[in-house]
């Protein structure tokens, strides 16, 4: 059940990512559906139920109502990437957040950058793959996990935001580390035995 739900929300993504808008031009990536599935279903895999539902709920109100939430992500983004122009032509345009809001969102992430630091650290040659770790890394061509995180956190509804705080904390409290979780999933889609063998192979 809970692999349909995320195949379903990664196939909700997909849709909206087509109607993304892209400086330049539709971007390579907007016609790569078989690593946009495994990229996003690694994540949701990792996810328990009722996140899972909510989050489809937050993809499904916003189509109701006109709102690409694919496409706001990468908006929040260039907060880091492009200041002026997201102070120009996105952020009039979109949801402010709560002071509180910002800084909930701030302690989650902290906890998911340090996690992804770990894990970078333990798997070496996976570690390269994965994005530039910290926002002060972000460039024109670049942007790091962090500043991805943090502009994806930002279009969750408050109901997801919550379940998803509550997630991360559940998994630190038992001394998980999310990204290993989520890699796992994405070595295990492309046929690895786990991620001691993909990190062999590299």
């Amino acid at each position: 059940m809970e692999n349909e739900l995320a195949e379903h929300i990664v196939r909700l993504e997909w849709e909206q990512f087509q109607l993304t808008a892209n400086e330049g031009g539709r971007a390579q990536c907007q016609d790569n559906w078989p690593t946009f599935h495994q990229m996003r279903l690694s994540q949701f895999l990792s996810w328990p139920q009722n996140l899972l539902s909510s989050y489809e709920n937050d993809l499904e109100d916003a189509n109701r109502v006109g709102r690409n939430l694919v496409a706001e992500k990468y908006g929040r983004m260039m907060s880091s990437t492009a200041p002026d122009d997201y102070a120009r032509n996105i952020e009039p345009y979109i949801d402010t957040l709560s002071g509180e809001r910002i800084r909930r969102q701030e302690e989650v992430i902290s906890v998911q950058v340090a996690w992804a630091r770990d894990f970078a650290e333990r798997y070496p040659k996976l570690g390269k793959a994965m994005r530039a770790l910290t926002t002060d890394e972000d460039g024109d061509q670049a942007t790091s996990f962090e500043t991805y995180l943090r502009g994806e956190l930002g279009t969750y509804s408050t109901t997801t935001f919550d379940l998803y705080a509550r997630f991360i904390s559940r998994l630190s409290g038992q001394n998980r580390n999310l990204t290993e979780d989520i890699i796992a999933n994405t070595v295990a889609l492309a046929g690895y035995e786990g991620l001691a063998q993909a990190e062999a192979l590299q």
